[in-house]
């Protein structure tokens, strides 16, 4: 049979996990802390831990989404996501539906934008991450919200991933054009695609 640390262990070497999902496993909580204090477990977030020597790609998404599971991975997080950029964002991009309060963490930034109906639902995919399941918009979706956020994270950057998106066939131009009707992009995406296509 194996000990509590053993159980613990190996729950954090398998994915992120929060503090209620040792509990639910007959884990006593002060054996987490336990834990923590040898160097054996991590302490992502308040309630969220990892073992020391796991390595996860895309960690800090998958902690969002076990603290924060309607959040949406977007922006510039989601370009790096999709290997759209080589730039490595210090904080996460989250969408959050309108009117919902501003999610926070301890160790990780969180850049926070609120959109709301078809902006906020639409253009969604999930993949696990860490064993944790994370909602990130697709390819085409980021590339739009790119746009309409243009004055937050800059006209340069979603010129750049439109161009990264058209050239690694991530998304084709009805996927393109669909989300920025439902973003109600297409007016300002335009002279860009058309510049990038004739060239």
């Amino acid at each position: 049979m194996p000990t509590v640390s053993q159980k613990i262990l190996s729950l954090g070497q398998a994915r992120v996990f929060r503090a209620k999902d040792a509990i639910a496993l007959g884990v006593p909580r002060m054996s987490l802390k336990r834990l923590v204090d040898s160097g054996k477990l991590w302490r992502a977030d308040r309630g969220l831990y990892t073992a020391t020597d796991a390595l996860f790609s895309h960690q800090s998404l998958a902690e969002v989404a076990a603290l924060h599971p309607s959040a949406v991975i977007c922006l510039l997080s989601a370009l790096r996501f999709h290997e759209l950029t080589t730039e490595n964002p210090s904080e996460v991009y989250i969408f959050v539906r309108k009117h919902s309060q501003r999610p926070k963490m301890e160790h990780q930034t969180l850049r926070v934008f609120w959109a709301s109906g078809a902006s906020f639902s639409e253009g969604i995919e999930e993949y696990t991450i860490a064993g944790v399941k994370v909602k990130i918009t697709c390819p085409a979706k980021t590339v739009v919200d790119c746009f309409k956020f243009r004055n937050s994270i800059g006209v340069n950057v979603a010129a750049e991933a439109l161009l990264d998106v058209w050239r690694n066939k991530k998304a084709t131009a009805d996927e393109l054009w669909k989300y920025a009707d439902v973003c109600r992009m297409t007016n300002v995406m335009r002279p860009y695609f058309e510049m990038m296509v004739a060239a």
